[in-house]
């Protein structure tokens, strides 16, 4: 099998793997629509009490709420991704099979976290951004070449945040235990993401600083490409050169982590 065919099996199986977690997906959109009502209420508030705060109106925050929820389980922004499989396995040992396999081990688990982004999009994240687009008033593209950057700006979004969960997960060859840095994925992942609030929003020195870390490829890049607040091919700069620069610590940490394969317990 050539190496193209090999990870679009890999991503392919990712997909079919949580499309069997039918219940669990069904509770998820339920629970992103829900939780989307409630941020769309209290976006809508404080933005009577600010207008234009970050520069979007009412409706473009309204937006950014529906989108948030899109990708709250296609992205992983909490974590839950392929970075938690892996550190399970490096925790017991069983990454001796994976580097034994004639495949490259990061291009295996990134082809496997696309499949999973995938189901992810299709399955939880597309409803509940359709509810909002039915209920309540969106600023959404009108011609086809809004939506193509955007598509592009999903596809480098999901790119980057393996690369941030991957290189955690890699940690657990030195800590032998995944728990303390599933908390820091949560936490960095939320905040600076701009899950809760965009990053347009976050004043002075500190919003220049969150606005040009790499969570900002993951929600806010893709909301302003959409909603046409930033020039794609900048947006598609910026996301594609974080991509390339955490694959590739991605790639010196796994070399690093790779020559002392430490099973716990001996």
């Amino acid at each position: 099998m050539g190496s193209g065919r090999l990870y679009a099996a890999v991503a392919a199986g990712g997909f079919r793997r949580y499309a069997t977690y039918r219940a669990a997906t069904v509770a998820g959109v339920f629970t992103n629509t829900v939780f989307g009502v409630i941020l769309v209420y209290t976006y809508l508030a404080l933005w009577d009490e600010k207008p234009h705060l970050g520069g979007y109106d009412q409706a473009q925050a309204v937006t950014y709420v529906w989108l948030g929820q899109c990708l709250y389980a296609t992205l992983a922004i909490q974590g839950g991704g392929a970075e938690k499989d892996l550190m399970e396995r490096i925790r017991t040992g069983e990454i001796a099979v994976d580097l034994y396999r004639p495949a490259d081990l990061q291009l295996w688990w990134l082809a496997g976290d696309v499949g999973r982004a995938l189901f992810q999009m299709l399955g939880r994240g597309v409803v509940p951004f359709a509810f909002g687009a039915v209920f309540f008033p969106m600023t959404l593209p009108t011609s086809v070449t809004p939506w193509a950057a955007f598509v592009v700006t999903l596809l480098l979004a999901a790119v980057v945040s393996f690369a941030i969960r991957y290189l955690a997960a890699l940690s657990v060859f030195w800590l032998m235990d995944g728990m303390g840095v599933n908390q820091v994925l949560m936490i960095t992942g939320v905040f600076f993401s701009g899950m809760v609030l965009p990053l347009n929003a976050f004043p002075g020195v500190f919003g220049d600083i969150v606005r040009v870390l790499p969570w900002a490829a993951q929600i806010q890049m893709p909301a302003d490409v959409l909603m046409g607040e930033t020039d794609p091919l900048g947006a598609f700069a910026f996301q594609a050169a974080w991509a390339v620069a955490l694959l590739a610590a991605g790639r010196l940490v796994q070399s690093a982590a790779t020559r002392r394969v430490v099973v716990q317990g001996g």
